[in-house]
């Protein structure tokens, strides 16, 4: 056997050339074969967060809620933005390279003759790397669906999905309700399993009670109210009142909140906190790229909503920001995405559309998504429309950066890519 790599990029790399022509392989036999082979597991509660949209956010609060308990906390959370680090946390802070290394030798001594998928063998590392940790809770983020998302061969004690829309048909199914069910496969008998959907799928209460899982709904087992200033939350057994809004801004943030309130009830004898950390904990959250504003003028928004559901999200929260002279949007998008579903809820909302082609082999060509745009029906005067292409995001940021005034605004939107490149080129200019 050749001898392993013995940094963090050079066995990234070998990862990815590893598996580099290979489609995304369906099925937890060979992850569950090499985690009990790493004996992988945790002791200490697991709260596993699924859902199209809201998952980051929801994971971001628990923890935020958690460390101000004082708690050790662990957080898988994906994809990253500039570092593969940003993947693993423990207390708040990213996993050092020393330390992932360290853990993907562990999976690769392991594995044997075993095929582990980039995301398979790097899931597995990051959760034998917190599982080392001596954590007092663990938070998984969900990837992909739920059923068979590699995540899923620990048993969560709490499981949560946040949102059920289409997204990723190729692998979950084209209706809400075979993603539902996809996504309830994240539920275990006798453990509680919320729902902060308001629509949930039959297919995903179905499959709750057909296993014999506690299921939480909204609205039926916890829900919220909200005024300007204030929100309350209340459950089953618990009421939180006088709650600040989370600093993640956007229209769905207390769905996420109630879900994260809702397991923390579940668990409030293994980790009971305070009302005062639940405050701090939900104004002092950070996510990047999720409807996050930048200080400065021109405002600049990063979002990284890639299906109909986020964009329409997207859409409500830039008309709550005030007036704004033009909207530039910087965005570039998969090819395998509902691009029109994206698309429509935010035509009336941009004036300039700068379209960048993704460093991906599933990005959608730049020039064709330009002419599509621009045959698109708008209201705007033709001088007030312009709509072009561009070789990449920090490209088509430059140009939005170089027309806008203090009074116009650039949102960032369409990919984790797009988000990721600008992030990326505002780095190195700055």
């Amino acid at each position: 056997m050749s001898s392993l790599p013995t940094t963090l990029p050079s066995w990234l790399e070998l990862l990815e050339s590893r598996h580099a022509e290979t489609h995304i392989d369906m099925g937890l036999d060979r992850v569950r074969a090499v985690k009990d082979a790493l004996d992988l597991k945790f002791d200490c509660p697991v709260i596993m967060v699924a859902g199209t949209n809201g998952k980051g956010s929801t994971c971001s609060m628990l923890e935020s809620i958690l460390l101000q308990g004082g708690y050790k906390v662990g957080l898988y959370i994906k994809p990253h933005f500039l570092h593969f680090n940003e993947r693993a946390r423990i207390n708040g802070d990213m996993a050092t390279d020393e330390a992932l290394v360290e853990a993907f030798n562990a999976v690769e001594a392991k594995r044997g003759a075993i095929s582990l998928t980039y995301f398979e063998f790097t899931t597995l590392a990051i959760m034998q790397l917190l599982s080392q940790a001596g954590l007092d809770v663990v938070i998984l983020e969900v990837g992909l669906g739920g059923r068979l998302d590699a995540v899923n061969v620990v048993d969560p004690d709490v499981s949560i999905v946040t949102s059920v829309d289409i997204d990723h048909q190729e692998y979950l199914g084209d209706t809400r309700e075979k993603i539902g069910f996809e996504k309830a496969g994240i539920f275990r008998p006798g453990k509680a399993a919320i729902c902060s959907d308001p629509v949930p799928p039959q297919a995903l209460i179905d499959h709750a009670n057909a296993i014999g899982a506690d299921l939480w709904l909204l609205g039926r087992d916890f829900n919220y109210m909200g005024d300007k200033q204030q929100w309350n939350y209340g459950g089953r057994s618990q009421r939180r009142n006088a709650l600040a809004y989370p600093s993640l801004r956007g229209a769905n943030q207390l769905l996420n909140a109630s879900a994260a309130l809702a397991a923390l009830e579940v668990l409030r004898n293994e980790l009971p906190v305070g009302a005062q950390e639940v405050r701090t904990g939900l104004v002092v959250v950070e996510l990047p790229g999720r409807f996050q504003v930048l200080p400065g003028r021109p405002a600049v928004i990063y979002d990284v909503a890639h299906n109909p559901h986020a964009a329409a999200a997207l859409a409500l929260n830039l008309g709550n920001m005030g007036f704004f002279r033009y909207t530039f949007a910087v965005f570039g998008v998969m090819a395998d995405k509902d691009i029109d579903g994206v698309l429509a809820p935010l035509a009336g909302v941009v004036d300039h559309w700068n379209v960048a082609q993704l460093p991906s082999p599933r990005s959608a060509n730049a020039e064709q998504l330009a002419a599509r745009i621009a045959a698109m029906p708008s209201d705007a005067k033709p001088e007030d429309r312009t709509v072009q292409a561009f070789a990449d995001p920090g490209a088509a940021f430059a140009d939005a950066l170089s027309r806008a005034t203090e009074n116009d605004r650039i949102v960032v939107f369409g990919s984790f890519y797009t988000v990721a490149g600008v992030m990326s080129a505002r780095k190195t200019t700055h």
